[in-house]
């Protein structure tokens, strides 16, 4: 049930999402990001972990981020001007095993640069996989963003792929173990790009590090 203190977040973040979301540049280095001063919310997780479903799914879009049921499409940092308001950016996916190890590495550097050295970003969206849980592969990563002292929360997608008690079980565990990393935020979002679930919630929560 709604309430009267939850009415106006989700509203702001209705309002926030239907604004104009454009496709800014796609950086394959450090160097090659956009200077600007609005603050990023980043989008990282394994390869096919429903990304750009989401980015898409967020802003009402059905070709935003490009979708692909093979892992590792996206290859570069991909920016999203949302209404003058806020950047979203795209990353690599990562712990693609069957992706060249040349390739591998360059996502690997470039995620961490970008993660340690953006000044403007205010919050990393960790996406994970119902069906599967936190891997060895988001520790590493979530390591990092603590290293680097980034905000991140994690975000469950596919959620409509799983049974209610298995994911209830699987938040209570996520949530036993982000309590155990300094840059974690406590509240796990949990959706489903498919049907909509959460999304709305997302939006709200993601409103409120608008400029």
């Amino acid at each position: 049930m709604e309430t009267d203190t939850e009415a106006p977040d989700l509203e702001s973040g209705r309002l926030l999402f239907t604004q104009n979301c454009d496709f800014l540049i796609s950086a394959a280095s450090f160097n090659q990001l956009p200077d600007t001063d609005l603050p990023e919310i980043a989008f990282a997780g394994r390869s096919n972990v429903g990304k750009s479903s989401l980015l898409n799914a967020l802003t009402g879009r059905k070709n935003l981020a490009r979708t692909s049921n093979t892992p590792g499409r996206t290859q570069q940092v991909n920016f999203f001007d949302l209404g003058g308001r806020m950047m979203l950016t795209d990353l690599p996916g990562y712990g693609y095993a069957k992706a060249a190890k040349s390739v591998v590495d360059q996502w690997t550097r470039l995620i961490k640069s970008y993660l340690k050295g953006r000044v403007r970003l205010r919050r990393v969206c960790l996406l994970i996989d119902s069906r599967h849980g936190l891997k060895d592969t988001d520790r590493e990563v979530m390591a990092l963003m603590d290293e680097a002292a980034v905000a991140y929360q994690i975000v469950l997608t596919k959620c409509d792929k799983i049974k209610a008690t298995e994911l209830e079980k699987l938040l209570a565990k996520t949530d036993k173990e982000i309590t155990k990393h300094v840059a974690a935020h406590p509240e796990i979002l949990v959706t489903s790009s498919f049907k909509s679930l959460g999304i709305e919630e997302m939006r709200a929560a993601l409103a409120t590090l608008a400029s």
